[in-house]
């Protein structure tokens, strides 16, 4: 189990543990004989337009080759099953590459292209020396789903007594006022959290729930804003 570095609305900081939650299937797939099901992947082609268009000079020539035979099949390796995969990068000419320069593409709401700027590998900063910060910004739970698109969840977990009542008060705190709080990196919380060297930037909402003595406490993570599109914003009215 990760960590993670979180103040509370007291400013009080700790280290406490920080995971994802699978949803747990209540469905199970099974053949007919009641064998569980498998997922198997197999090499589909190894053929790309280019290399054939190299090989038969141009378009006609490749469709010609297709039509008298199986050119883009090689019979070694397409069907074969594979186990573990790596992604790589391909350069033009289809070899692997060995320096890639990443570049992040900004659009606006509208789909064009804002801006574009290269990747930067930060560090992850959710287990820094500054704890992640409670910003006082509250967002009711019916608004915040509708303003943001939640890419990914984690559960944050106790690690001993102490740190369970500092949680349960997290939880109790935010279920009590019925709304998610924007937390974040930086002295007032309104930082981006970066949750794994080289990941994207995040915005957080903790969303708390108590139930007796047990808590929930959960921190969505986002990084996509729902806008509205120009001219847009009536078309519900017409």
């Amino acid at each position: 189990m990760r960590g993670i570095h979180i103040a509370n609305v007291k400013k009080r900081d700790a280290e406490v543990g920080f995971e994802s939650q699978r949803p747990q299937r209540t469905i199970a797939m099974v053949l007919p004989d009641g064998e569980p099901t498998a997922t198997v992947k197999y090499v589909k082609t190894t053929a790309d337009i280019d290399r054939l268009t190299a090989d038969y000079h141009d378009l006609d020539g490749v469709a010609q080759a297709l039509v008298a035979g199986d050119p883009e099949i090689d019979m070694e390796l397409v069907g074969r099953p594979i186990k573990a995969t790596h992604k790589i990068y391909l350069a033009p000419d289809g070899q692997p590459a060995y320096r890639v320069t990443m570049t992040q593409i900004v659009y606006n709401p509208d789909g064009s292209e804002r801006e574009r700027r290269d990747l930067s590998k930060s560090e992850s900063n959710i287990n820094a020396d500054s704890p992640v910060m409670w910003s006082g910004r509250k967002f009711p739970k019916a608004d915040a789903v509708r303003r943001f698109a939640f890419t990914r969840s984690y559960q944050l977990r106790h690690t001993s007594g102490l740190s369970y009542d500092f949680l349960y008060d997290m939880a109790k705190t935010l279920q009590d006022e019925d709304a998610l709080m924007f937390v974040g990196s930086g002295p007032k919380g309104t930082g981006p959290l970066i949750l794994t060297t080289g990941g994207d930037p995040y915005r957080g909402f903790l969303e708390g729930r108590v139930d007796g003595d047990r808590y929930l406490l959960v921190l969505h993570v986002t990084n996509i804003e729902l806008k509205s599109v120009p001219g847009e914003e009536n078309s519900d009215a017409r």
